[in-house]
């Protein structure tokens, strides 16, 4: 098995369906992040419009947040301990948004005219409540943990592995702090609140999976997942075992096989839940009564993906 830690997107784009492909080109190696898996597992035809397809989202004001205030958190380690204060985390918001503003859709989202967040919404929060939104997650954030007291062993790191059946497995963690005992924690921000206990298990899905790749190339089992939701102030913990890292390698490599066969018959099949009401392709979904576009073959292939179907549709 091979193991990195690289500085590249967990997620490696695909090319549009519109964009040439050269054909002397070397495919990228198709890979499975915890959000991907979590989208099939979700909906089929969403991992197919997100990863192949590589069909635009529109971006939302709650994920836009969320980049913020992650960000904040990771430059909030770049000070030294007596100066990881929630007064200095504030300071860091501004800088944090420039950075982000420059992306015209980001800006468009606050522009004169733009649409709300959600349906619910008749208008968009003004700017500054926004950005006043954001230092209030961030404050939570010292409710929690004693930044002063942490040296994180690695922030917004790209950890992947290769397992022996080939599977590649990528994945961004948060925070990774290492004991000087060698014990491992790994952490992860939330912007919303915590999950009620039925919902736990989706929740570490994401933690439990991060946690397999840590135990694959390091040899050691993580001694607790953490899961900081700032949006109430909580936290969820929980210390997996071998054993079920071993189950759980299992459920990836069952996810993985699902996905190959649907790439193989170009049938990702739509799954109606209650979450359809964020996505933005209701327009191609037979769910909904649309039509989704012809299977991207171009797409998969500069994708890395060995069976190339052009499937027809009735």
């Amino acid at each position: 098995m091979t193991a990195m830690v690289t500085g590249q997107p967990a997620d490696a784009a695909a090319a549009s369906p519109d964009s040439p492909v050269d054909p002397t080109a070397t495919p990228r190696r198709p890979s499975l992040s915890p959000s991907r898996a979590a989208d099939f597992k979700t909906c089929p035809l969403l991992y197919r419009f997100r990863t192949i397809d590589r069909l635009p989202e529109r971006k939302s004001l709650a994920a836009v947040r969320g980049t913020l205030v992650h960000s904040v958190l990771e430059r909030l380690y770049d000070l030294p301990a007596r100066r990881r204060t929630a007064e200095a985390a504030r300071e860091l918001v501004a800088p944090a948004w420039e950075e982000l503003r420059t992306d015209p859709e980001v800006a468009a989202l606050f522009a004169e005219g733009g649409t709300a967040d959600d349906a619910a919404a008749e208008q968009p929060p003004s700017l500054e409540a926004w950005l006043a939104s954001a230092g209030e997650l961030v404050d939570t954030y010292f409710s929690l943990e004693d930044p002063s007291r942490i040296e994180p062993h690695g922030r917004e790191e790209l950890v992947e592995v290769t397992l022996p059946d080939g599977l590649l497995l990528r994945g961004y963690v948060d925070r990774l702090d290492v004991a000087p005992n060698g014990a491992l924690r790994v952490v992860d921000y939330k912007t919303g609140s915590v999950p009620r206990e039925a919902f736990e298990g989706k929740a570490l899905f994401q933690m439990k999976f991060y946690a397999l790749v840590l135990w694959r190339t390091r040899g050691v089992v993580a001694s607790q997942l953490k899961l900081l939701y700032l949006g109430n102030g909580d936290a969820l913990t929980y210390a997996p075992d071998e054993a079920e890292l071993v189950r759980f390698e299992r459920t990836l490599q069952a996810i993985w096989a699902a996905i190959e066969r649907a790439v193989a018959t170009g049938d990702f099949r739509p799954n109606r839940t209650r979450l359809c009401g964020w996505c933005d392709h209701q327009a191609l979904c037979p769910a909904f009564g649309g039509t989704p576009p012809p299977f991207p073959a171009a797409a998969a292939a500069a994708a890395g993906w060995p069976t190339l179907p052009v499937v027809e549709r009735d």
